[in-house]
C-alpha cells in the first residue's frame, strides 16, 4: 500500500502543450514530494513557465494530467480546469453554462482553492492598492460573500472580514513588511514588491506556493533573505515549495531536488549534486560539444571516456 509519504504532493505525467504549430511541452513526467523544496531549471525558452501556467490554470493543457493530493484524495488539476470553450456546447445549454462559469470565475481561482498559489515572473500586483489592500483582494475567496450580509454587517462577515484582516498582517510580518502595510504597493522598493508577491500568495492559505523568478533582478543580500524566507515557509508553515530560478547559486543552495527542461522536454530530474554533475544538463547550457570538448582531472572525457578531439 502506498503511504502518504510516497505519493507525491503534485505528479505531472505526459503533459503537453501545443501552440497551433508550436509544441511548447513535450511529455513531461515529473513528482513533487510533499514537503520539499524544488525547483524547475533550463535555458530560456525551455518551458517552465509554461509548465507553471498549466498547473496554475492559466493555461489549459493540450494533453496529459496534473495529479495534486488534497489529503486522503487525489485531484487532476487538468479535470477541474475543464475543456476548453467550443462549439458544441451551443447545443447544450447546460454544458455551455458550466464552461462560460469557468471562464468567468474558474482558472487560477480554482486551482487556489485546490491549495496552489504562485507568483509570477514579472511582478503583478496592484500598484494603486496598498500592500495590506493586496493582501485583502487575494482572500475573497475565503471571505463571506454574500451581498445581503455585506450590507448588513452580519456577525459572520465581520469575523470573516476580521481573519482576512488579521491573516493579511500576519503574512506582512512573515516577510518584513508590516512597516509598510498602508504603504502603496508601487512607491515599495523592488525588493518588497517581490515579498510581497509572496505573501500574497501566502494569505490564499495554499498547501504548495510556485515561485516564477523569485530572485530576478535582487542583489545579493535580497536573494540570501529570499532562500532564507523559502526555507521558512517550508520548515515553520510546512509548505511545499517549487521554483523556477536561473540563479544556480541560490538553486543548489535551497533545492532538493531539481528538474531541468530544455526545448519543452525534461531531460534530467534529481539531487543539485546530481544536477550539477549532468553532462545532457551542461550541454544544455554550455552547448551540446560540451562533454566531447573538457576533460574530467583524470583525463578522460565528461562521462568518463577518453576524451575525444573535436574536428569541426
Amino acid at each position: 500500500m502506498t503511504t502518504e509519504t510516497e505519493t507525491p504532493l503534485l505528479a505531472v505525467r505526459n503533459l503537453s502543450m501545443r501552440f497551433g504549430g508550436i509544441l511548447a511541452l513535450n511529455n513531461i513526467n515529473f513528482d513533487i514530494k510533499q514537503g520539499s523544496i524544488s525547483a524547475m531549471i533550463g535555458p530560456n525558452g525551455a518551458g517552465k513557465t509554461t509548465v507553471f501556467n498549466c498547473i496554475t490554470g492559466f493555461y489549459q493543457a493540450t494533453s496529459g494530467s496534473i495529479y495534486y493530493q488534497d489529503g486522503d484524495s487525489t485531484i487532476n488539476l487538468v479535470q477541474v480546469l475543464g475543456e476548453k470553450l467550443h462549439f458544441k456546447y451551443v447545443l447544450n445549454p447546460r454544458q455551455l453554462a458550466s464552461r462560460l462559469y469557468y471562464k468567468m470565475f474558474g482558472g487560477s481561482h480554482l486551482v487556489a482553492q485546490a491549495g496552489v498559489a504562485r507568483t509570477f515572473q514579472n511582478i503583478r500586483l496592484f500598484r494603486e492598492m496598498t500592500a495590506i489592500e493586496n493582501l485583502l483582494v487575494a482572500q475573497h475567496m475565503q471571505i463571506v460573500r454574500n451581498p445581503i450580509s455585506g450590507v448588513f454587517k452580519t456577525p459572520a462577515f465581520r469575523r470573516s472580514e476580521q481573519a482576512a484582516i488579521d491573516r493579511a498582517h500576519t503574512w506582512l510580518e512573515v516577510v518584513g513588511l508590516e512597516d509598510d502595510a498602508n504603504r502603496l504597493a508601487g512607491e515599495l522598493p523592488y525588493g518588497h514588491q517581490r515579498r510581497l508577491e509572496i505573501a500574497r500568495a501566502m494569505s490564499t492559505g495554499p498547501k504548495m506556493i510556485c515561485l516564477d523568478e523569485p530572485a530576478a533582478g535582487l542583489n545579493p543580500k535580497e536573494t540570501e533573505e529570499l532562500s532564507n524566507l523559502i526555507r521558512l515557509l517550508r520548515d515553520q508553515h510546512h509548505v511545499t515549495v517549487l521554483l523556477i530560478e536561473h540563479d544556480m547559486g541560490m538553486v543548489m543552495d535551497v533545492s532538493e531536488s531539481i528538474v531541468v527542461l530544455d526545448h519543452g522536454e525534461v531531460i534530467a530530474e534529481g539531487t543539485p549534486h546530481e544536477i550539477e554533475n549532468n553532462t545532457a544538463v551542461l550541454a544544455a547550457y554550455l552547448g551540446e560539444d560540451y562533454s566531447t570538448t573538457v576533460a574530467a582531472p583524470d583525463g578522460t572525457g565528461a562521462e568518463g571516456n577518453p576524451q575525444e578531439t573535436n574536428n569541426s
